[in-house]
């Protein structure tokens, strides 16, 4: 990344003038050593991570990063130049935060897009005075927006990390040659949340190393993330449709409903001092599930695919398990859905639909510990979805081929 004081100095300032400036935040939790360890990467580089993409359509992308201090921030970029700009304004006040969360909207179809992100640190914020530090833009980067009707799409899902940084690019190397569109992940990245540096050094760097800048990586969120003093904090990074944990979007020929299934104890467990209230959460995304599935993008996709972290079946019988059961799984084999994909158990495992209990095969992912680790690959057309599991030692551990109902 290089600096471009230049730059700054003839374009900051006269923007500056034009808006105003939204208070700044907080400065997010650090632990002691972390937070020296983030002073020291900031004398060196305004940015603290690489730009991540988020919630990529057709016509829009959200573009993510994170200051070592509070900045004024935006985006430029372009087809062959990076010759528009965009910020984002909330209430009339431009973002001068940590967290830089900005859309770009009105891009087309289908197109290659080049882009880098620029900050300029806020040294001092008075009333009617501010001073300016360092300003730094990035490299370029590309991402391509999907065209409106693709014909097939890919993608790759990732589950129970548990905080081993390592495992990213351990399991990406096992997909390398295979040509995906966005990765999910499905859940318990983290043991518990503790700062934003952990999200810094166990999830967002190892993935802007990887493939983050490119394309976009969707969060379902596991039981894990629900835990720890940042766990208020943990949507902060992330863009999702409708900005929330549950939500739907159609990608191709692939309907996809994401569900956040919460804690696996009951609410007044001792373990949640009274600050857990997941039945009622649960309640709420069934009645949506319930109208979801009446909707015209649901019942025409060729194939209906549910994300969520716990499954409802193949996975004990704690209450997070049976609540899902209960609320879901009839909204499930009534909306016919073709596959439901999750997380949790550290277990590995395909099954197959059967008419007793779960209509529809149920696939879930491994642990975080070695040879429990694997990387799920799906790729899906018109006719057809196509899913293998691979283990960390690259050995095939299950695999579905699903005709679409549409094409029987």
């Amino acid at each position: 990344m290089q600096k471009d004081t230049t730059y700054n100095r003839r374009h900051f300032i006269g923007d500056i003038t034009k808006a105003g400036l939204v208070g700044l935040l907080p400065v997010p939790h650090f632990a002691g050593e972390q937070q020296e360890g983030m002073a020291a990467a900031a004398a060196a580089s305004l940015f603290s991570t690489k730009p991540y993409l988020q919630n990529l359509s057709p016509n829009a992308c959200t573009i993510v990063w994170i200051t070592g201090q509070p900045c004024k921030s935006w985006v430029e970029y372009g087809l062959t130049t990076p010759d528009e700009k965009a910020v984002h304004a909330s209430l009339g006040l431009v973002d001068a935060n940590y967290i830089n969360k900005i859309t770009l909207s009105d891009l087309q179809p289908g197109t290659k897009y080049c882009y880098r992100i620029c900050s300029h640190e806020i040294t001092d914020f008075k009333p009617y005075k501010l001073t300016w530090g360092a300003g730094e833009q990035s490299e370029l980067y590309y991402f391509t927006t999907p065209q409106t009707h693709e014909d097939s799409i890919s993608w790759v899902v990732l589950n129970d990390i548990h905080d081993r940084p390592a495992s990213f690019p351990l399991l990406f190397s096992l997909v390398k040659d295979f040509k995906y569109d966005f990765v999910f992940l499905n859940g318990d990245m983290f043991d518990y949340q503790t700062s934003q540096q952990q999200m810094i050094d166990h999830l967002l760097s190892p993935l802007g190393n990887i493939f983050s800048t490119t394309r976009p990586f969707i969060y379902t969120r596991g039981n894990h993330e629900t835990r720890g003093v940042f766990a208020r904090n943990h949507y902060d990074y992330f863009q999702n449709p409708d900005n929330r944990y549950y939500f739907s979007f159609t990608r191709g020929p692939v309907h996809f409903t994401v569900l956040d299934t919460g804690e696996d104890k009951e609410d007044d467990h001792a373990e949640y001092g009274g600050l857990a209230a997941f039945d009622a959460y649960r309640e709420e995304q069934q009645r949506w599930l319930a109208k979801e599935i009446e909707t015209p993008a649901f019942k025409k996709a060729p194939f209906r695919v549910v994300m969520m972290h716990i499954p409802p079946y193949h996975s004990g019988d704690w209450h997070g398990t049976t609540h899902c059961r209960e609320l879901f799984n009839p909204l499930f084999n009534k909306g016919k859905i073709d596959l439901l994909i999750c997380g949790h158990t550290h277990r590995y495992g395909t099954y197959q639909a059967d008419d007793a209990t779960h209509h529809y095969p149920l696939v879930i992912g491994g642990g975080p510990l070695e040879t429990k680790r694997t990387i799920i690959k799906v790729n899906a057309n018109n006719k057809e979805l196509k899913l293998f599991m691979l283990r960390d030692d690259g050995t095939e551990v299950g695999n579905l081929a699903l005709k679409s109902r549409k094409h029987h």
